[in-house]
């Protein structure tokens, strides 16, 4: 597939996509509906879908006993560690093995053309973006990933909370499931904006904006403090009735679903004529730029507070003059 059929190269070979970012229309002005009908299959396909699918498959197959889950015991406590921790090195490293080691299609549709390997820097440890991504995602995020997994199922186990059956509660449950993901985008920008706070943002964020170029090994790597409030929303499945395939879904939602915002591809190609969407470039944007599109633009959250970059010049000029008019009102100097 010509890449440039869908976007521009810079002199630099970074590529830019020619259609610009719009905003879920859930709840974006003017509301139309056949924007929403539009929306969906895209809100479902492919990465809701799928993240459904493998909850799915957990819980019926890779989950244990509901007796089992009622106390506490090492020995299912560390299959679920090594259960996150397979799929994620299978899933992970599959992306980052075609895309980033072997290069199978080469900078077509990289937003940034250069590739982390080929430029170490003194920030990450071995001067190895991708083995200090590799290593905090399994030394922090999935320990921290499988603790909250652990906790919710113990608390199912034990009737702590409003849990629900299927049959009981049918029509609230499959709400709640096509709701998860828009839940974890809210809290998500609500995390994302509190740690973007300068304290916040020297001591624990930065650690995940080292990879300003991200790649997959990229999208769990983070200081132990936001892993824990990352996770943190899945706690919602304890006050409201809920379900553990919910829990599952939910945590899959933000931990495998981590990699869409940090592929650095526009589109994965399967064949040279068809190719899969990733919807990474919003995300893309806020490792570029840091200050915009702290959500993914599901929720028009972004653009309710000024800071939604759709990807065009036009939004660059518009950022620019954002962040010259706030530098400037905060040194004292009239804009």
């Amino acid at each position: 597939m010509d890449d440039l059929k869908y976007g521009t190269r810079d002199k630099r070979g970074s590529w830019r996509p020619n259609a610009p970012l719009i905003v879920g229309p859930l709840l974006d002005t003017p509301w139309s509906l056949v924007r929403v009908l539009k929306w969906i299959p895209s809100y479902l396909l492919p990465w809701n879908s799928l993240f459904f699918a493998l909850a799915t498959i957990l819980w019926v197959w890779l989950t244990p006993s509901r007796e089992a889950l009622q106390s506490f015991e090492l020995g299912w406590i560390s299959f679920l560690l090594l259960r996150n921790a397979a799929m994620i090195l299978v899933l992970f490293g599959i992306l980052e093995l075609g895309l980033y080691v072997k290069r199978r299609q080469g900078n077509h549709y990289k937003y940034n053309a250069r590739f982390p390997a080929d430029h170490p820097s003194d920030v990450f440890w071995f001067r190895s973006q991708s083995i200090d991504n590799a290593l905090r995602t399994f030394l922090s995020g999935v320990p921290i990933w499988t603790a909250y997994e652990v906790i919710l199922l113990w608390s199912w186990a034990n009737n702590i909370g409003l849990w629900s059956a299927w049959s009981n509660n049918p029509i609230w449950l499959a709400a709640f499931a096509l709701l998860l993901p828009l839940l974890h985008e809210a809290h998500f920008y609500c995390v994302h904006r509190l740690i973007h706070l300068p304290f916040l943002y020297k001591s624990v964020h930065s650690v995940h904006h080292n990879s300003i170029n991200p790649s997959p090994w990229s999208s769990l790597s983070m200081h132990p403090f936001e892993h824990l409030l990352y996770w943190s929303g899945t706690l919602i499945h304890l006050i409201v009735p809920s379900h553990p395939l919910l829990v599952l879904y939910h945590l899959h939602i933000s931990g495998t679903g981590a990699v869409i915002g940090h592929i650095g591809f526009d589109k994965i190609q399967i064949s040279d004529n068809s190719a899969v969407d990733t919807h990474a470039y919003a995300h893309y944007l806020h490792h570029k730029y840091f200050e915009v599109n702290y959500a993914d633009g599901a929720l028009p959250l972004d653009k309710w507070m000024g800071t939604w970059h759709d990807g065009t010049l036009d939004a660059d000029r518009l950022m620019k003059e954002r962040l010259r008019k706030r530098n400037s009102t905060r040194n004292g100097v009239s804009p």
